[in-house]
């Protein structure tokens, strides 16, 4: 027999039981002739009792020793799968050996472990400033970087760093609603216009100033343009300095060009300059740096895009299906809107996602059937991910909160 301390706990196993694995550890302690490669299987030898000592976790060893007595490597659900799975590579028993339903859930189990370690890792980084103060030590005007860098990027440092952060949501608030306003009627004179005007100015001096505060107290330049957060305040301030530029562009042609050409590039100008304004709805998302919630809804949305896909291929073939269905049922009534596939796209659509708007309806008994399984199927098609993602999107955002607290 050989005998074996397993932290503190001894066991005995026949040396014949062991050589029918000699890839193990204690298989090859018990084939092994030379004192000194058994000593380097071990980490302890007890000359008195002639016992080798192992500093391992004996609970484990338990289902180790039953191997060698049994020839299956059993697991319990109660087991860590990442200790387990060090235990026995040290041992060098593989997971082969195991009961294939005992494999299986272990495999799984081991695969929830990966994705949460996973997603507790990509939460951490989510909040993980980019920066660092010690990153600014011993660089160029180290220290005043490193204070512009608390006063934009860590509002918890002191009130005006809150302040800023305030203000920073405030005035994207202010600019969301001028920007609305501009399109009503009533503002659309002169007073308001030069009202919307100054406000925009006020906000766009706001936000480049704060772009530049970020700007100086990057450490890399490279990582700064990187971040998604930055592109979305460069695209909070882009508006309107274009707008500008294209207002003196108009201006020029008014003066340069004959009155047919003048009328053509006001019209071009025209339309570029309403797309340009219409950018100015981005500036909604630079609220997602101060708001958990919508950080949490980012983070479901990458995690889940899978399911989504998913999602969206079942309604593009309910789409495809149905309307194809509705256009051979419907296609001789005389005045009919399903005149072919392509125009019944969009009643599929708006059925499936039980919307039902009313501009396009069957006629006949049975185009109505079709209608109603479509419309059936679609309530099936919405109730199904809703749960997922509300289920993982207050996960997160517990996680999220959890996160910014410990912090």
């Amino acid at each position: 027999l050989l005998n074996i301390n397993v932290g503190g706990k001894s066991f005995q196993i026949a040396y014949k039981v062991l050589a029918q694995y000699p890839i193990t550890r204690l298989g090859k302690l018990a084939l092994y002739t030379d004192p000194v490669k058994k000593l380097q299987l071990c980490d302890d030898y007890l000359v008195q009792k002639n016992e080798y000592f192992f500093d391992r976790d004996p609970s484990i060893f338990h289902y180790i020793f039953h191997f060698y007595r049994s020839g299956v490597l059993w697991m319990m659900d109660e087991m860590c799968p990442s200790n387990f799975m060090e235990e026995i590579e040290y041992w060098g028993i593989h997971l082969k050996y195991s009961q294939r339903c005992c494999r299986i859930l272990f495999e799984e189990k081991q695969d929830e472990l990966s994705e949460y370690l996973k997603i507790e890792k990509e939460l951490e980084a989510e909040l993980e400033p980019l920066e660092t103060g010690a990153q600014f030590d011993g660089k160029f005007l180290g220290r005043f970087r490193k204070m512009v860098w608390n006063l934009i990027e860590n509002p918890y440092s002191s009130v005006p760093a809150k302040v800023i952060a305030v203000m920073s949501s405030f005035f994207v608030l202010i600019s969301i609603v001028g920007m609305t306003l501009s399109t009503v009627e009533e503002m659309k004179n002169k007073t308001g216009k030069l009202w919307m005007e100054q406000m925009e100015m006020i906000c766009a001096i706001f936000f480049t100033s704060e772009y530049l505060m970020r700007l100086i107290s990057s450490s890399s330049f490279k990582n700064f343009l990187r971040a998604a957060f930055n592109a979305i305040d460069l695209v909070a301030i882009l508006p309107f300095y274009i707008q500008i530029l294209f207002e003196n562009l108009e201006d020029g042609d008014m003066q340069y060009h004959e009155e047919l050409h003048k009328v053509e590039n006001v019209s071009k100008l025209g339309k570029v300059l309403k797309l340009i304004k219409l950018m100015r709805i981005f500036r909604i998302l630079k609220l997602a740096r101060h708001s958990t919630g919508l950080r949490a809804f980012s983070f479901t949305m990458r995690q889940c895009y899978q399911q989504v896909c998913c999602l969206l291929l079942f309604i593009a073939m309910g789409v495809f299906t149905f309307s194809a269905l509705i256009h051979s049922v419907e296609h001789d009534v005389p005045g009919t809107d399903f005149t072919s596939i392509p125009y019944a796209w969009w009643w599929a659509a708006v059925s499936l996602s039980t919307v039902g708007y009313g501009d396009t309806v069957p006629d006949t008994i049975l185009g109505r059937m079709v209608a109603f399984v479509c419309i059936s199927f679609g309530i099936i098609l919405n109730g199904m991910p809703i749960s997922i993602l509300y289920n993982k999107f207050s996960d997160y955002y517990a996680k999220l909160k959890a996160h910014e607290m410990s912090q």
